[in-house]
């Protein structure tokens, strides 16, 4: 196959051969060391390689796929290359087209092994009046007591009344993934005879981890991974009325929607009928529309139509009708968990009795990325961005009694 300049032949290895005249083009070299060329140069006599478990792609041995040991067919093709555009020509569709594989999605493997190493954060705020079940709707949601922190292993107790704002952080595993788990209980509000701003400790925490957050970000020498103790998800528990929204409950989450992803849902639902609690959520969903109060998933944040459709799902179901329960009860021979009473065990995973699996769904299985998303994206950067402009209106204003820019930055 000889002959003029330009035309190329193929090794018995599927090498591209270099004519005569030509630059000799290089080819995956048998001996695992790089490129090289199916010919000597000058000689012109095939170079054979030496026998190695690890020979060219095309020569039919096995290869792990994204790696050295990938499994490959057998093929007379040349390695992966890009097709070139002419001069002048716009990329488009096609533009760049694969002739072999490359091992790009290996990169969502990757991905995968890095996080099941080093884990992921994720904090959750709990929201309510007292005695609502706000700490067992935690425990249930996790499947452990992670609400509180044990007296003695394995001890069975009551769950205390939640008398100030307390985190308990948790680290959970399942199937070798690890979840550094915060959970924020807050105490109970509503019962005073006067309950004017009785959301100032609630927001002044939210504000205090965005706080926190910044300064670290804002180091000249920034830890590799700043901690994240920023509230992703805020839990906001509905007394099951089945009147109206309170008052004190629109403006609470008026106030919370703007910091924080407000996720409503009604308390004790086993308390309604199934026609009172339907008549209940139009209520409530007419109120939040009417105050224009805007909780999770958000409108303005769905970023393409798969989304949009899967949210707007959502959206119809909020408030989810929930109930609450860590304890174990036998129903036809198996373990579930529930509330008895004296008619029956109300299953508390089971979606004909509550709307749990919903909420569990929301928070863990299909929205959690998407709730730090947005903390971090929305939330976080408005703050970042308040506080920063707060900055430099104090460093602009002229000495007269208030800080200096290098007083401020050491308060940031």
């Amino acid at each position: 196959m000889g002959g003029g300049r330009g035309r190329q032949g193929c090794c018995h290895a599927g090498h591209v051969r270099a004519q005569p005249g030509a630059s000799p083009r290089l080819s995956p070299g048998g001996d695992g060391t790089g490129l090289r060329c199916c010919r000597d140069r000058g000689t012109g006599t095939p170079r054979v390689p030496p026998p190695s478990p690890a020979s060219c792609v095309g020569a039919g041995t096995s290869r792990r796929r994204g790696s050295s040991l990938e499994p490959q067919e057998s093929s007379m093709e040349a390695p992966a290359v890009l097709e070139e555009l002419p001069p002048g020509a716009a990329p488009g569709k096609g533009a760049h087209e694969l002739f072999g594989y490359v091992g790009i999605e290996a990169v969502l493997d990757q991905m995968r092994v890095k996080t099941m190493k080093t884990g992921f954060e994720f904090n959750i705020m709990v929201v309510g009046q007292s005695g609502l079940g706000k700490s067992t709707m935690v425990n249930t949601l996790f499947k452990s007591k992670v609400s509180r922190k044990a007296s003695q292993p394995g001890q069975e107790e009551r769950i205390p009344k939640t008398v100030q704002l307390q985190s308990v952080t948790h680290v959970i595993e399942e199937k070798g993934v690890k979840m550094k788990l915060t959970v924020t209980d807050t105490p109970g509000f509503g019962d005073q005879i006067n309950n004017e701003n009785c959301w100032d400790p609630i927001i002044k925490y939210i504000n205090e981890q965005y706080e926190r957050y910044l300064r670290e970000e804002i180091l000249i020498t920034r830890k590799r991974k700043i901690p994240d103790t920023r509230v992703h998800g805020c839990v906001y528990f509905v007394p099951p009325t089945g009147h109206w929204l309170r008052p004190l409950d629109l403006e609470f989450m008026r106030r919370l929607s703007k910091i924080v992803n407000v996720v409503p849902v009604i308390a004790k639902a086993d308390t309604l009928t199934l026609e009172e609690r339907a008549e209940f959520k139009q209520r409530i969903q007419q109120d939040l529309k009417a105050h224009a109060i805007s909780v999770y998933p958000q409108e303005d944040f769905d970023e393409d139509p798969d989304d949009r459709l899967l949210n707007n799902v959502i959206r119809e179901k909020i408030p989810f009708a929930v109930v609450g329960a860590d304890q174990e009860h036998q129903v036809n021979g198996r373990r579930v968990l529930g509330r008895k009473t004296k008619w029956g065990i109300i299953e508390v995973e089971n979606p004909t009795h509550c709307e749990f699996p919903m909420l569990r769904d929301l928070l863990i299985r299909s929205h959690l990325q998407d709730l730090k998303d947005i903390t971090h994206n929305v939330h976080y950067e408005s703050y970042r961005v308040r506080r920063l402009n707060e900055s430099n209106r104090v460093a602009l204003s002229p000495p007269n009694g208030l800080p200096g820019k290098d007083e401020d930055d050491s308060n940031l």
